[in-house]
């Protein structure tokens, strides 16, 4: 190759012009080839201009760990694959005697992409100082390209409609506690619901393997929390329809569960206060029995005498045999005072002294039979209150879960944003003043 240069109003010949191409190193279809031939330019200074039309096709690799809060920096690459840097220099454009270090964009060509937005548009010439000037990557022109989404399509028809029904988690906790059926069947329904969104989001979301995207680390998690609210609406249910007859509640935790957790959350409960010596509670207490011995013998012994038994019978034999006893006993005490005399007074009481006795008897077992009636209604009372606190700790557990879970995630989103220089560290914003 021979360089020249002549007097143009002197000098006339033809000359034949090499024309150096070079390619792009992230083409998409190889082609590198320019769409139409143009004629070069030749100035007598030797400079000459050939700016062929050619459409080159890139690909970058683009990172979805925040996506849709998501930028990208995507780079074009120019390198010869044909002559060194001893035979060629490649250089970016000088314009009014400025180096042109930015990509420019005509206006009247360029179109909107109403998903990404153009933040940053350098180029640079890049000098590979640790191989020599035969290689040839030695030099090559790269144009950068940070690109950051617009996320306003994700937000209104994803997360919007995900944060407000996987939120309604929540409302599985107004439900009574002993409404175990249809909590559950409230929080199946919400996880079925996100399950189904999932699907239909799946081709809005990029699919690869490398990265979970952010909009998907927030749909695993509401699945989690709609999971974990299942499993409490179940625990909440068994501990609601306990008995005195299948479990036992230690002093301990009736005084964490109905005492402790109602008054740090302000609940209106009676508190419960321990029994004292004579096993009756306290001012602002109510008395609770021990665990009973199982039932199961005399209940099929009851129902054993009742099939063999009337009908007729079994209503009427205690009450002719209570009404035996009372006009007995009474008899013997009207023959006492009819006569008047204090031996015969003592004598009929002690002559109705075993009637008496059996009466009384009857009264303290139907009073020990209503206190034991009561002891173990109160402890049911008990259970179920019980369930109650547990059910207001995982609300106020979800709920704060739920809530720093959203922020916390969307925030990372948040945070994510395109440098406001091209290159860190280089305060050059490589735009034309």
């Amino acid at each position: 190759m021979y360089y020249f240069i002549w007097n143009q109003h002197s000098v006339s010949f033809s000359l034949s012009v090499h024309l150096i191409q070079s390619c792009v190193l992230c083409s998409v279809d190889g082609k590198f080839e320019v769409a139409v031939y143009v004629n070069a330019l030749i100035d007598p200074d030797g400079c000459v201009t050939w700016i062929p039309p050619a459409i080159y096709r890139s690909s970058c690799p683009i990172r979805v760990n925040y996506f849709p809060f998501d930028w990208q920096n995507c780079t074009m690459v120019f390198r010869s694959q044909t002559y060194s840097a001893n035979e060629i220099n490649l250089l970016l454009m000088p314009e009014d005697n400025v180096t042109v270090e930015w990509v420019e964009i005509d206006p009247q060509a360029f179109t909107e992409n109403g998903e990404w937005v153009i933040k940053h548009r350098p180029a640079k010439q890049i000098i590979n100082e640790r191989t020599s000037r035969d290689e040839l990557d030695y030099q090559e022109l790269v144009f950068f390209l940070v690109i950051q989404r617009k996320p306003l399509f994700y937000i209104i028809n994803i997360i919007v409609p995900c944060v407000l029904f996987s939120s309604l988690g929540l409302l599985v906790y107004y439900l009574p506690a002993k409404a175990g059926g249809q909590k559950c069947t409230m929080s199946i329904a919400i996880l079925l619901a996100q399950t189904v969104f999932l699907f239909l989001i799946a081709k809005k979301v990029p699919e690869t393997s490398q990265a979970v995207p952010l909009i998907g680390k927030y749909l695993m998690f509401v699945m989690v929390f709609t999971t974990i609210v299942v499993m409490n609406a179940v625990v909440v249910l068994n501990v609601s329809l306990r008995t005195p007859n299948t479990h036992s509640m230690s002093d301990r935790v009736r005084q964490v569960l109905l005492n402790f957790l109602p008054r740090m959350m302000r609940m209106h409960m009676q508190p419960w206060a321990p029994k004292d010596g004579s096993g009756r509670s306290g001012e602002n207490g109510y008395p609770f029995a021990r665990r009973r011995r199982s039932s199961v013998g005399l209940i099929a012994k009851a129902d054993e005498y009742m099939l063999r038994t009337a009908r007729s019978e079994l209503m009427f034999t205690r009450l002719k045999k209570r009404d035996g006893l009372m006009a007995i006993a009474l008899q013997k005490i009207q023959n006492g005072l009819e006569e008047g005399t204090a031996q015969e007074i003592g004598a009929s009481l002690a002559k109705a002294s075993a009637e008496v006795q059996e009466c009384v008897a009857a009264c303290k077992h139907i009073t020990e039979s209503a206190r034991q009636q009561s002891d173990f209604q109160n402890e049911n009372e008990e259970w179920f209150l019980a369930a109650r606190v547990i059910d207001r700790v995982c609300f106020f557990a979800m709920a704060m879960l739920f809530i720093l879970g959203t922020i916390g995630i969307f925030l990372m989103g948040h945070f994510n944003r395109a440098p406001s220089t091209p290159f860190p560290g280089d305060p050059k914003r490589y735009l034309p003043e």
